[in-house]
């Protein structure tokens, strides 16, 4: 069966919260859905495995958070080229986080990107649960589609 790893990074919770409704969009279309906190991905190993990758950190003062800065460097050693991968977070005013992720991820990873990043301020306004399980629906079919 394919799987997603979905890595996150969270101060408040929120971010969590869309990584879980993420997994569930994933589940949708039959593709396994694994959720870890970021400080639970010791090596490069900890990414072997996986179909799709989808990494998020809410945007706080104009930047991601450390610890996901710190895992994107861990995961340049991972071979990720090629795979599927997306980015979400959290913000409160912008979200420069979701687009460095992104461009990590696309560029010097290579990885097929799903579309953009995914963009909420909370998975409880403005619909944003169902904005969050398309998104994982669309990982899910990418993923499908390359298997």
């Amino acid at each position: 069966m394919a799987k997603v790893l979905i890595v996150y990074t969270s101060r408040t919770g929120e971010t969590r919260e869309i990584a879980d409704r993420l997994a569930e969009g994933i589940r949708f279309q039959g593709v396994e859905a694994e959720v870890r906190d970021v400080s639970s991905i010791k090596s490069e190993k900890d990414l072997e495995g996986f179909d799709g990758y989808v990494f998020g950190s809410p945007t706080y003062h104009g930047d991601m958070l450390q610890p996901m800065k710190t895992f994107l460097f861990l995961a340049e050693k991972a071979d990720l080229k090629g795979k599927v991968g997306g980015s979400f977070g959290a913000f409160g005013w912008s979200g420069e986080a979701l687009d460095r992720i992104y461009g990590t991820m696309e560029n010097i990873f290579q990885m097929h990107m799903v579309g953009d990043p995914l963009r909420l301020k909370s998975v409880t306004l403005g619909g944003g649960t169902q904005m969050a399980q398309d998104y994982g629906r669309r990982i899910g079919k990418k993923v499908l589609s390359q298997a």
